[in-house]
């Protein structure tokens, strides 16, 4: 199955019976179906955000909600893909940035694969011939007819087979689905490293899910912050643990001379503006990196709960 075959399968049942997750199907004026998960006020929840995750992961990943202890609401959110190149690169990672009139939004999900307008897509010479195209947008507001007609466009397809599901950050399925990216941010951290992708065989991540943000600015932080702080990813890589090694002292967040205040501060000193921001940074506080040549595993980095607890609005008592 392609990647936008197996979104829509798992997008469908949400399009039939969108109250049950808490959604609202919009049908815009060219035809596309927009569900909104988290932009307006009161819609969404956890069910809708681990949904928004799988969908992003085109349904070769898997995301549950486990209790843990540390700053946070006390759940972790827990992803697992066997398929990890093509569910984290080809599809999760949100590298489009869609510009239209007013709007703006992060652009996720398969869509990317038909769009191919980045370079890491245009790279893995993928082809994606389902009529369907199925998208993620982490945005404020909610894609008009506009933006949708420009997305099918460059997805080539006809609008009214364009499928959008949107939240924002500063809501709970928003914050879920950007959480759930922890091995997604592994993964594209080691491709910077040029590492070779397809040597990684399977992926498994987790990070706490942050208390829901006042607002985006401090939801963004707050969900980067989990991942930076406090996520935990391991790798089971085709690859010597001495070859190995050579890139995980790289890995964590800690290797970035940026490591050590919230993101939000580091965000707001950078004017917002995200190429001031060292890409280094990007990626979880702690690696396993596990061979399955040589049997061995190896940890890099750490977890700091007291950036964690500054960034949640919470103590950490002694």
């Amino acid at each position: 199955m392609e990647l936008n075959q197996r979104a829509h399968a798992l997008v469908q049942p949400i399009i039939d019976a969108p109250a049950e997750v808490g959604a609202q199907l919009i049908q815009v004026a060219c035809g596309a179906k927009v569900l909104d998960l988290g932009v307006s006020s009161g819609l969404g929840g956890l069910e809708a955000g681990r949904l928004l995750a799988e969908i992003c992961l085109a349904g070769l990943g898997k995301v549950d909600f486990t209790p843990t202890t540390g700053p946070g609401t006390r759940l972790q959110v827990n992803v697992a893909t066997d398929r990890p190149e093509l569910a984290c690169i080809a599809s999760q990672y949100a590298g489009w940035q869609i510009k239209a009139g007013d709007f703006f939004g992060m652009g996720s999900g398969p869509m990317r694969v038909k769009a191919a307008k980045e370079p890491v897509i245009q790279a893995m010479n993928l082809v994606d011939d389902y009529p369907v195209a199925v998208g993620v947008l982490e945005t404020s507001q909610l894609p008009g007819d506009e933006v949708c007609q420009k997305i099918a466009a460059d997805c080539q397809i006809e609008p009214q087979n364009l499928v959008l599901l949107a939240a924002r950050t500063a809501s709970l399925a928003g914050h879920v689905q950007v959480v759930a990216r922890s091995v997604e941010t592994c993964l594209h951290k080691l491709h910077e490293l040029k590492f070779d992708l397809s040597k990684i065989a399977s992926g498994y991540g987790s990070a706490p899910l942050p208390p829901v943000a006042a607002d985006d600015v401090v939801g963004i932080g707050r969900t980067n912050d989990a991942i930076l702080y406090g996520g935990t990813v391991t790798l089971w890589v085709h690859e010597t643990s001495e070859n190995l090694r050579t890139y995980g002292e790289q890995l964590p967040s800690s290797s970035s001379a940026m490591h050590g205040q919230p993101f939000e501060q580091i965000l707001r000193d950078a004017k917002f503006d995200f190429y001031q921001i060292d890409p280094l940074l990007f990626s979880p506080a702690e690696v396993c990196l596990f061979s399955l040549i040589d049997g061995k595993a190896t940890i890099f980095g750490q977890h700091d709960e007291a950036v964690l607890a500054r960034s949640f609005g919470q103590e950490v008592s002694p």
